[in-house]
Protein backbone atom coordinates (compact mmCIF):
# COMPACT_ATOMS: atom_id res chain seq x y z
CA UNK A 1 0.00 0.00 0.00
CA UNK A 2 1.42 3.36 -1.00
CA UNK A 3 1.58 6.04 1.68
CA UNK A 4 1.68 9.77 1.03
CA UNK A 5 2.31 11.94 4.07
CA UNK A 6 4.36 14.75 5.50
CA UNK A 7 6.85 13.45 8.08
CA UNK A 8 7.70 15.37 11.26
CA UNK A 9 9.67 13.67 14.05
CA UNK A 10 8.45 13.70 17.61
CA UNK A 11 11.22 12.85 20.07
CA UNK A 12 10.16 12.00 23.56
CA UNK A 13 12.88 12.59 26.22
CA UNK A 14 13.50 10.27 29.16
CA UNK A 15 11.13 11.00 32.04
CA UNK A 16 13.28 9.92 34.98
CA UNK A 17 15.89 7.26 35.59
CA UNK A 18 13.41 4.37 35.76
CA UNK A 19 11.59 5.20 32.54
CA UNK A 20 11.88 3.32 29.26
CA UNK A 21 13.43 5.60 26.67
CA UNK A 22 11.16 5.79 23.66
CA UNK A 23 10.80 8.10 20.72
CA UNK A 24 7.74 8.63 18.58
CA UNK A 25 7.47 9.92 15.04
CA UNK A 26 4.12 10.85 13.58
CA UNK A 27 3.63 11.37 9.89
CA UNK A 28 0.43 13.23 9.25
CA UNK A 29 -1.28 14.89 6.32
CA UNK A 30 0.25 18.34 5.83
CA UNK A 31 -3.06 20.11 6.37
CA UNK A 32 -3.34 18.88 9.94
CA UNK A 33 0.32 18.57 10.96
CA UNK A 34 0.24 21.41 13.45
CA UNK A 35 -2.77 19.90 15.24
CA UNK A 36 -1.49 16.35 15.41
CA UNK A 37 2.22 16.59 16.20
CA UNK A 38 3.44 17.89 19.53
CA UNK A 39 6.20 16.92 21.93
CA UNK A 40 5.51 14.86 25.03
CA UNK A 41 7.54 13.95 28.08
CA UNK A 42 5.42 10.98 29.29
CA UNK A 43 7.50 7.79 29.21
CA UNK A 44 6.68 5.06 31.67
CA UNK A 45 8.04 1.59 32.44
CA UNK A 46 6.02 -0.74 34.68
CA UNK A 47 8.05 -3.98 34.75
CA UNK A 48 11.83 -3.70 34.92
CA UNK A 49 12.26 -7.48 34.60
CA UNK A 50 10.63 -7.49 31.14
CA UNK A 51 11.75 -4.03 29.98
CA UNK A 52 15.45 -3.44 30.81
CA UNK A 53 16.69 0.05 31.63
CA UNK A 54 18.62 0.36 28.33
CA UNK A 55 15.64 -0.66 26.16
CA UNK A 56 14.54 1.71 23.40
CA UNK A 57 11.44 2.02 21.24
CA UNK A 58 10.14 4.20 18.41
CA UNK A 59 6.52 4.59 17.30
CA UNK A 60 5.69 5.85 13.81
CA UNK A 61 2.17 6.57 12.55
CA UNK A 62 1.57 7.32 8.88
CA UNK A 63 -1.83 8.54 7.69
CA UNK A 64 -2.54 8.01 4.00
CA UNK A 65 -4.79 10.10 1.75
CA UNK A 66 -7.26 7.23 1.36
CA UNK A 67 -8.09 7.34 5.09
CA UNK A 68 -5.88 4.51 6.35
CA UNK A 69 -3.24 4.45 9.07
CA UNK A 70 -0.02 2.47 9.41
CA UNK A 71 1.53 2.27 12.88
CA UNK A 72 5.00 0.82 13.45
CA UNK A 73 6.62 0.05 16.79
CA UNK A 74 10.37 -0.63 16.75
CA UNK A 75 11.95 -1.93 19.95
CA UNK A 76 15.59 -2.49 20.88
CA UNK A 77 17.14 -4.05 23.96
CA UNK A 78 14.13 -5.92 25.36
CA UNK A 79 14.48 -9.52 26.54
CA UNK A 80 15.82 -11.73 23.73
CA UNK A 81 13.65 -14.27 21.91
CA UNK A 82 10.50 -13.25 23.74
CA UNK A 83 6.97 -12.48 22.56
CA UNK A 84 5.21 -9.28 23.68
CA UNK A 85 1.79 -7.85 22.91
CA UNK A 86 1.41 -4.19 22.03
CA UNK A 87 -1.62 -2.02 21.28
CA UNK A 88 -2.70 1.54 20.80
CA UNK A 89 -4.62 2.68 23.90
CA UNK A 90 -7.17 5.43 24.47
CA UNK A 91 -5.52 7.45 27.25
CA UNK A 92 -2.04 8.81 27.91
CA UNK A 93 0.35 6.82 30.10
CA UNK A 94 0.26 7.34 33.85
CA UNK A 95 1.64 6.08 37.15
CA UNK A 96 0.06 2.66 36.61
CA UNK A 97 -0.61 0.68 33.45
CA UNK A 98 -4.35 1.10 33.97
CA UNK A 99 -4.03 4.85 33.36
CA UNK A 100 -3.69 4.25 29.60
CA UNK A 101 -7.27 3.01 29.58
CA UNK A 102 -8.65 0.41 27.18
CA UNK A 103 -7.42 -0.46 23.73
CA UNK A 104 -8.44 2.22 21.27
CA UNK A 105 -11.35 0.85 19.21
CA UNK A 106 -12.54 2.54 16.04
CA UNK A 107 -16.01 1.10 16.67
CA UNK A 108 -16.36 0.99 20.44
CA UNK A 109 -17.71 -2.18 22.05
CA UNK A 110 -20.72 -1.19 24.20
CA UNK A 111 -19.65 -3.84 26.74
CA UNK A 112 -16.44 -3.00 28.60
CA UNK A 113 -13.94 -4.40 29.15
CA UNK A 114 -14.08 -5.51 25.54
CA UNK A 115 -13.30 -9.20 25.00
CA UNK A 116 -15.69 -9.81 22.09
CA UNK A 117 -13.79 -10.71 18.89
CA UNK A 118 -16.35 -8.67 16.92
CA UNK A 119 -14.78 -5.54 18.48
CA UNK A 120 -11.44 -6.68 19.94
CA UNK A 121 -9.68 -7.56 16.70
CA UNK A 122 -6.81 -6.18 14.58
CA UNK A 123 -9.17 -4.47 12.10
CA UNK A 124 -10.96 -2.43 14.79
CA UNK A 125 -7.94 -1.91 17.08
CA UNK A 126 -4.23 -1.37 16.39
CA UNK A 127 -2.32 -4.52 17.41
CA UNK A 128 1.48 -4.31 17.25
CA UNK A 129 2.52 -7.68 18.74
CA UNK A 130 6.14 -8.68 18.20
CA UNK A 131 8.76 -11.31 19.08
CA UNK A 132 12.27 -10.10 19.78
CA UNK A 133 15.36 -11.56 18.15
CA UNK A 134 18.47 -12.83 19.97
CA UNK A 135 19.49 -9.22 20.69
CA UNK A 136 16.06 -8.14 21.99
CA UNK A 137 15.13 -6.18 18.88
CA UNK A 138 11.83 -6.37 16.96
CA UNK A 139 9.29 -4.53 14.83
CA UNK A 140 5.53 -4.60 15.31
CA UNK A 141 3.47 -3.13 12.47
CA UNK A 142 -0.25 -2.70 11.84
CA UNK A 143 -2.31 -1.19 9.05
CA UNK A 144 -5.94 -0.23 9.49
CA UNK A 145 -8.40 1.23 6.97
CA UNK A 146 -9.33 4.16 9.21
CA UNK A 147 -7.83 7.18 10.94
CA UNK A 148 -8.30 8.48 14.48
CA UNK A 149 -11.21 10.95 14.42
CA UNK A 150 -10.40 14.51 15.53
CA UNK A 151 -12.90 14.26 18.40
CA UNK A 152 -11.63 10.89 19.69
CA UNK A 153 -7.89 10.42 19.36
CA UNK A 154 -5.78 7.60 20.75
CA UNK A 155 -3.05 8.69 23.14
CA UNK A 156 -0.57 5.90 23.83
CA UNK A 157 1.05 2.62 22.88
CA UNK A 158 1.24 0.00 25.63
CA UNK A 159 3.62 -2.97 25.53
CA UNK A 160 2.12 -6.06 27.22
CA UNK A 161 3.75 -9.17 28.72
CA UNK A 162 2.08 -11.66 26.34
CA UNK A 163 0.88 -11.96 22.75
CA UNK A 164 -2.70 -10.85 22.10
CA UNK A 165 -5.40 -13.48 22.43
CA UNK A 166 -8.21 -13.74 19.88
CA UNK A 167 -10.87 -16.13 21.21
CA UNK A 168 -14.33 -15.30 22.57
CA UNK A 169 -14.16 -13.99 26.13
CA UNK A 170 -10.41 -13.29 25.89
CA UNK A 171 -10.08 -11.36 22.63
CA UNK A 172 -7.62 -8.50 22.97
CA UNK A 173 -6.15 -9.69 26.26
CA UNK A 174 -2.33 -9.68 26.36
CA UNK A 175 -1.23 -9.90 29.96
CA UNK A 176 0.28 -7.24 32.18
CA UNK A 177 1.14 -3.76 30.93
CA UNK A 178 4.96 -3.61 31.07
CA UNK A 179 5.70 -0.27 29.37
CA UNK A 180 3.85 2.71 27.89
CA UNK A 181 4.62 5.67 25.67
CA UNK A 182 2.30 8.63 25.31
CA UNK A 183 1.80 9.25 21.58
CA UNK A 184 -0.54 12.02 20.37
CA UNK A 185 -2.19 10.22 17.47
Amino acid sequence: MSRTASHRPLLLPLAGAAALTMAATLAVPAASASERVRERDDLTRYDTALVPADARARVTAVYDRRGGTEVTLRVRGLLPNRAYGAHVHSNACGATGAAAGPHYQYVVDPVQPSVDPAYANPENEVWLDFTTDARGNAVGRAEVDWQFPANRRANSVVIHSELTQTGPGVAGMAGARVACITVPF
